[in-house]
C-alpha cells in the first residue's frame, strides 16, 4: 500500500491551510493510521504549531529538498503526538533558491518522498501561501489537491487562479493531479456574505464541496500557541469536532471511490 499524498494549498494567506494540515494529521493518526505531516513554508508555522521550536532545527524540510538528507532521518516525532512532521524554518528560502538553479527541480520533493510513500496511509504537504517552487513541488509530488477557503469576496477570484494552476500542472509536472476537496473555514453562518459565498461554492463545484464546515473557533486560534492541535488541545471544542467529521468525510468519499472502481 502507498501513502495517499495531500497537498494542503492556496496562495491566499490566513485561510486556514497549516490548521487544517496540523488537524488533519491528528485526526487521522488518533485512528491509528501512519501519518506524516510535512510543512513547506519558511514561516515554519506547521512546525510551532506541533511544539517544536523552528529556530532551534539542527536539520529541515531544506536539506531533504537540496538532497543533503533522507527524509526519513529528517522526521520528527514531537511530543505527545502521534504523526511524523518534516520541520521547517527560514532555512527553506535557500532551497528554493537552489532548486531554480538544478533541473527536473520541480521533482525534488517527489524523489525524496519515494523512499517512505509505503510506510504511510496519509501524508498531508502545508504549502507556502503562494505558488512559488515550494508549493510546486507539492503538488508535482502530490495525488490530490486540498483547498482550504474562506467564503469571503476575493476568495472566489483567488480560487480560480489556484485552479488555473491545477491545470497547468496537470499538463506539465503531474497528470494525475486531482481536486481532493474545497473546505470552508472560519465559517460563521451568522454572515450574509459567508452564506452566500458558500451557495456559489455549491453551485458551481457540487460535491467538491465538502459538507463539512470548520467553524470560526477560538480555542482553534489558541491551540498552536500551546504547540498542539486543536484536537489534544481542547477535543471536545467546535473546531475539534470539525475536523474529526472532516476525516471521517473524507474516508468515506475514499470507500466510495473504491467500490465504484
Amino acid at each position: 500500500m502507498s501513502a495517499r499524498v495531500i497537498a494542503v494549498a492556496n496562495q491566499k494567506g490566513g485561510v486556514g491551510k497549516t490548521t487544517t494540515c496540523v488537524n488533519l494529521a491528528a485526526a487521522f493518526a488518533s485512528m491509528n493510521y501512519p501519518v506524516a505531516l510535512l510543512d513547506l513554508d519558511p514561516q515554519g508555522n506547521a512546525t510551532t504549531g506541533c511544539g517544536i521550536d523552528p529556530r532551534k532545527l539542527m536539520v529541515s524540510a531544506c536539506e531533504v529538498l537540496m538532497g543533503e538528507r533522507g527524509v526519513q532521518e529528517t522526521f520528527l516525532r514531537p511530543d505527545g503526538l502521534k504523526f511524523d512532521l518534516l520541520p521547517s524554518n527560514g532555512d527553506l528560502t535557500a532551497a528554493e533558491v537552489f532548486l531554480l538553479q538544478q533541473d527536473e527541480r520541480e521533482y525534488a520533493l517527489k524523489r525524496a518522498l519515494e523512499p517512505v510513500l509505503s510506510h504511510y496511509a496519509w501524508i498531508f504537504i502545508d504549502c507556502p501561501p503562494s505558488l512559488n517552487m515550494l508549493t510546486l513541488n507539492a503538488l508535482a509530488a502530490a495525488d490530490s489537491v486540498l483547498i482550504p477557503m474562506q467564503c469571503e469576496y476575493y476568495a472566489l477570484e483567488g480560487l480560480s487562479a489556484l485552479l488555473n494552476t491545477i491545470e497547468q500542472i496537470r499538463g506539465s509536472v503531474n497528470p494525475d493531479l486531482e481536486i481532493e476537496g474545497l473546505l470552508r473555514t472560519m465559517y460563521d453562518g451568522r454572515n450574509n456574505l459567508a452564506t452566500a459565498v458558500s451557495e456559489q461554492l455549491i453551485e458551481n463545484f457540487g460535491d467538491r464541496v465538502y459538507r463539512t464546515l470548520v467553524p470560526r473557533n477560538i480555542r482553534v486560534a489558541e491551540a498552536p500557541s500551546y504547540g498542539l492541535p486543536v484536537l489534544l488541545y481542547d477535543p471536545r471544542s467546535k473546531g475539534a469536532v470539525a475536523h474529526m467529521a472532516l476525516a471521517g468525510e473524507m474516508l468515506r468519499r475514499y470507500e466510495k471511490k473504491e467500490v465504484h472502481q
